[in-house]
């Protein structure tokens, strides 16, 4: 069966509660902020997410199974690869972390995002 605008995923019309979080303690480095995701979309296979984060300031490191397209919304945040080279990231940046990347993330002022992820499934044959 085709599909059709009813299987459009309108983010500001969709009604998804929001999961709460802290960072993993073992990933931590600095505060200890709490984290939203509204997750609107996930597709069947599971390997394809797109949905809305927010995280109070705080450190943590970060590893990246999944290739992750951003699209910051509010706040200042800092990504810092394993060699210490960094990024500043504000409103209005739009990136792409590819999967393999490692760092930390810092958040520096509440930061809101829109994540696009892809994970591939590497228990297929």
């Amino acid at each position: 069966m085709p599909l059709n605008v009813k299987n459009i995923v309108l983010f500001n019309k969709s009604n998804v509660d929001a999961e709460t979080y802290k960072v993993d303690g073992a990933k931590l480095i600095t505060g200890n902020p709490e984290q939203s995701l509204w997750n609107h979309y996930s597709d069947p296979s599971e390997q394809f997410f797109s949905g809305v984060w927010q995280s109070e300031p705080g450190c943590w490191r970060i590893d990246y199974s999944e290739h992750e397209f951003c699209q910051i919304l509010q706040g200042h945040s800092i990504v810092r690869d394993t060699e210490g080279n960094e990024v500043h990231l504000r409103s209005g940046d739009n990136f792409v972390i590819p999967a393999g990347f490692s760092g930390e993330w810092e958040v520096i002022e509440t930061t809101k995002k829109i994540y696009v992820i892809y994970e591939p499934n590497t228990n297929q044959a």
